[in-house]
Order: C-alpha cells, then sequence, then structure tokens
C-alpha cells in the first residue's frame, strides 16, 4: 500500500523505519505503548514482545528509547508543519497565514489519512506529556549538534516568518513562536490536570479555548 512520508532527519535513526513493515510496526506499536503507559514504563522489551520480534531487531532501527521518542516527537512536529504548509498554500495575507497556523497548533488532532501507519491522536497525547524529555537532558547540546530538533525549529522559523511580515519592527518573532507552541500544549495539560494554573475549562470546546487564547495572546502581542 502506497503512503505519504515525511522527510526525517537521518540521525533520528539507525535505519529509516518508514522503508520497512518491522519498522513501520515499530512506530506504530511504541506510539500505542508509550501512549498507554508513559515514556518512563515503556522498554524495548516490552515492544519487541507486543510486535513478536527481538529487542536486537529494535535496536537496528533505534540505539535506544529516548532517540526513539526524539524521533516520534520530530515525526510530529514535521507533520504540523506540512499541515500548516497544505492550509496556507493558496493564503498570501501573513495574517491569515498565521491564523491558520495557530488554528492548526491548537485543534484537536485526529487520524490524518495521508499516514494511515500514524496514530497522530495518540501522538498528540504524547507530545503533550512527553515532548520536553526530548531536549531537558544532558546531551542536548550534542543532539542539538545532530540536527535532532531540526523539525521543532524550522517550524518555529515558518511561523516567526509570519510575524515579521506582519510586523517587521517586532524583535522577537522566534520567542513568541516558540513559546507559543510551548503553550499550546501546557494549557492543555493545566485545564486536564492542574486546572488553578490556567483559565481554560476541561471541556468540549477546550481546543477552541486554547485557539482563541493564543490568537489573543500572539496578535496583542505583535501589535503592541
Amino acid at each position: 500500500m502506497a503512503f505519504l512520508q515525511l522527510l526525517m532527519n537521518e540521525n533520528l535513526f539507525l535505519r529509516d523505519p518508514q522503508d520497512t513493515e518491522l519498522g513501520r510496526k515499530i512506530i506504530q506499536e511504541s506510539i500505542s505503548m508509550i501512549d498507554e503507559l508513559g515514556f518512563e514504563k515503556f522498554t524495548f522489551k516490552k515492544l519487541a514482545l507486543k510486535i513478536d520480534s527481538t529487542e536486537a531487531s529494535i535496536y537496528r532501527y533505534f540505539e535506544n528509547k529516548h532517540k526513539l521518542l526524539v524521533y516520534l516527537i520530530a515525526w510530529y512536529w514535521n507533520w504540523i508543519e506540512y499541515k500548516i504548509d497544505y492550509g496556507t498554500q493558496n493564503i498570501s495575507d501573513p495574517s491569515k497565514r498565521l491564523e491558520v497556523a495557530l488554528r492548526i497548533i491548537s485543534e484537536k488532532k485526529v487520524k490524518d489519512a495521508s499516514f494511515p501507519q500514524i496514530d497522530e491522536e495518540a501522538l498528540y497525547r504524547i507530545v503533550i506529556v512527553e515532548s520536553d524529555k526530548t531536549y531537558l537532558t544532558k546531551q542536548v547540546d550534542s543532539d542539538n549538534k545532530e540536527g535532532l530538533f531540526r523539525g521543532f525549529k524550522s517550524l518555529c522559523k515558518k511561523i516567526a516568518s509570519y510575524i515579521s511580515e506582519i510586523n517587521p519592527e517586532f524583535s522577537h518573532p522566534h520567542s513568541l513562536v516558540s513559546t507559543t507552541l510551548q503553550a499550546a500544549h501546557h494549557q492543555l495539560f493545566y485545564a486536564q490536570h492542574l486546572p488553578a494554573l490556567t483559565d481554560l475549562d476541561n471541556n468540549a470546546s477546550l481546543h477552541q479555548q486554547t485557539e482563541n487564547f493564543l490568537k489573543e495572546m500572539v496578535f496583542k502581542t505583535i501589535s503592541a
């Protein structure tokens, strides 16, 4: 079956999991298991049992479970950028492009038929809970030199360019965008688990509330 593939940094893996049936199975089941168990309790031993394979086979794709998590988070950011590119391809107004980007960042994630091998809804939950663990590490500088965060930085650069078009005098577009991307996840988490830390309500309109909050924060900041 033919399906779309996102271009991933080759330093994220030892062998591209998108290229083989076993690799795609590793990605599918690791998303399911990390979503269910949490990253701390997830192991390659448990994954091997789930996919009826061996730990050695998994290690041929990823050198450790941290690299696998970094791969999954990087795939998510690349997917978000792909969705923004698709959603803004016929829009020339940078303010409208920024609105589209903030909507895509905030909206509830559902399975994308273009990538049937990925459960984007489950991956979104992983990003909200686990993404900070990819860079809050002792090896962050070496990981950065290898380009492991290139997808996140590319997405920030793209959205920052919209802000610079809207207001060339605004001096902190990348800072605002990286803060906004983190806030989108943190506010959802707070609303669901630590409600005293947010003004958003954990109800059916939570994602719309998040979008409204981000739009107000970003547009008021760049127009101040």
